[in-house]
């Protein structure tokens, strides 16, 4: 079992720039592939971005390539996302999750914290 919580949302106008983190506990960290997802008043939950075991991988959707930005830290059991440029289409609720390495499904979820881009 992983739980992770995330942190970091809030209100920012456009243009403007948050930090979200995810703080994982339980079963070893460097265990699992990261990633963020969104969800939009209305819409469906979309990937944002993921991250390999070690953080040599990246991957983002097109809609935040090259203003979005994932990390991860595994002695202190966490992963970033940071975001620039921000758009008000980027509101939603960001959701960090958990992937086994040797899975292609992402297993745990956070309970989400929400991002507000004012234009």
């Amino acid at each position: 079992q992983v739980q992770l919580v995330e942190s970091g949302g809030g209100l920012v106008q456009a243009g403007g720039s948050l930090r979200l983190s995810c703080a994982a506990s339980g079963r070893a960290f460097s265990s699992y592939a990261m990633g963020w997802f969104r969800q939009a008043p209305g819409k469906e939950r979309e990937f944002v971005a993921d991250i390999s075991r070690y953080g040599s991988t990246t991957k983002y959707a097109d809609s935040v390539k090259g203003r979005f930005t994932i990390s991860r830290d595994n002695a202190k059991n966490t992963v970033y996302l940071q975001m620039n440029s921000l758009k008000p289409e980027d509101t939603a609720v960001y959701y960090c999750t958990a992937r086994p390495v040797y899975s292609t499904e992402y297993d745990y979820w956070g309970q989400g914290t929400q991002v507000t881009v004012s234009s």
